[in-house]
C-alpha cells in the first residue's frame, strides 16, 4: 500500500474569493473525516489573497481517488469550479 500525497496551490478569482472561503472550512472538515485522509491543509497564503497552499496525504491510491469523487460532487467542487489548480501528486511505500 502506498501513501498518496498532493501538494501545491489553487488560484481564486476575486469573483469566486468570498464563496471559496465561505466554503473552505466545511471541506476541510469533511475532508478530514474521510476514512484514509491522514493530513489535509488548505490555507491563504499570507501575500497573495487568491492563492490557497494544499497538502494533502492519504493512506492509499483507493482513498485519494474516494476523496477525488466525493469532493467532485460536492458544493466545493461548484464554488472552485473557476480556480487555476497546480498539483504535484506522488506516492511512497
Amino acid at each position: 500500500m502506498a501513501k498518496i500525497s498532493l501538494k501545491g496551490y489553487i488560484i481564486v478569482p476575486d469573483s469566486a474569493l468570498e464563496a471559496v472561503n465561505a466554503e473552505l472550512p466545511f471541506h476541510i472538515e469533511s475532508t478530514r473525516k474521510e476514512s484514509g485522509c491522514l493530513v489535509f491543509n488548505v490555507t491563504q497564503d499570507n501575500q497573495h489573497r487568491n492563492r490557497f497552499n494544499v497538502y494533502e496525504e492519504f493512506v492509499d491510491r483507493a482513498a485519494f481517488d474516494h476523496h477525488q469523487s466525493r469532493a467532485g460532487e460536492s458544493k466545493w467542487a461548484k464554488v472552485t469550479s473557476e480556480v487555476e489548480r497546480h498539483y504535484e501528486i506522488s506516492s511512497e511505500d
